[in-house]
């Protein structure tokens, strides 16, 4: 069996610390270095219904894409959430490892996986990593469709292949424009939007698209929207993460046992639809 440490610097080595944006908070938060680890556990969300998985399936790591303290904090009381996270997580020799925007520039990484979960073909980084000699790090993915679908009939595939949220797929445009080639961002999206333009696609995938950016990007071009939920569009990275770390272990005989929460932790639970009279309608909202 690995130490938790080297199951760490074999993490660390897919994604890079340094790697993250200067404001991001990554790499190990709880553990001991030196404690076995069998079962690690990969998930989007560092919230308590995920770490109370953790215990229940025995897992010595638990490894997510968020972070749980992004910033400072004076306390981790367990009166708090987030200190009550971290006192199950040491009470139950749970350790946990956070790989967010190190992992979303990755090759692969975050964005491949989401290409990966739409059946999309990866052509380049939508914004590359300039320290990337190959041009295969960076932001976001720039993509094409093995055949054209209309704009309505990509939001459907959309829906159907990515984990299934309340919000399901917002569209901005045409729904019957054709699609051939696709910008896509795992997490909100919105501050890529001149990259997406330079880029020339059809459409753009991503989350957390705002009334404002939103509007400006339609107005500047018949560029197609489709707002997912932040984490359907982050969650395929915890099965290409899972499946990095299998390889690993096999690698290295360490016999890991490797699992993927399936626990929805998207905080928006329940939609309700406009009437198609009021969303049709041209004059003022009822």
């Amino acid at each position: 069996m690995p130490r938790l440490s080297e199951v760490i610097a074999a993490l660390d080595n897919l994604w890079p610390a340094e790697r993250a944006e200067s404001w991001d908070a990554v790499g190990t938060v709880v553990g001991d270095p030196g404690q076995e680890v069998t079962r690690v556990l990969f998930a989007v969300d560092p919230v308590q219904e995920i770490v109370d998985e953790a215990v229940k399936l025995g897992a010595g790591l638990l490894v997510t894409h968020h972070p749980l303290y992004l910033r400072g904090t004076t306390t981790v009381a367990a009166s708090t959430f987030k200190g009550r996270v971290v006192h199950t997580l040491i009470k139950n020799d749970i350790a946990l490892h956070v790989a967010h925007t190190n992992a979303d520039t990755a090759a692969p990484g975050v964005s491949d996986a989401l290409a990966g979960a739409l059946g999309l073909r990866v052509v380049r980084p939508l914004v590359p990593d300039p320290s990337d000699p190959e041009g295969r790090r960076g932001l976001g993915r720039v993509c094409e469709l093995d055949a054209p679908l209309t704009v309505r009939e990509f939001a459907a595939r959309a829906a159907e292949r990515l984990p299934a949220t309340a919000q399901g797929i917002r569209v901005a445009g045409d729904p019957e424009a054709p699609v051939r080639t696709v910008a896509v961002s795992g997490g909100s999206g919105d501050s890529l939007f001149d990259h997406v333009r330079a880029a020339g696609v059809d459409a753009f995938l991503t989350a957390d698209l705002r009334h404002h950016p939103a509007s400006e990007a339609r107005a500047h071009s018949p560029l197609a929207l489709l707002d997912a939920a932040h984490w359907a569009t982050e969650w395929p990275w915890c099965e290409l993460a899972a499946a990095q770390l299998d390889e690993i272990s096999d690698r290295h005989g360490w016999d890991l046992r490797v699992h993927v929460s399936r626990t929805v932790t998207d905080p928006w639970t329940a939609h309700a639809a406009s009437s198609r009279a009021t969303t049709e309608s041209s004059g003022a909202p009822n």
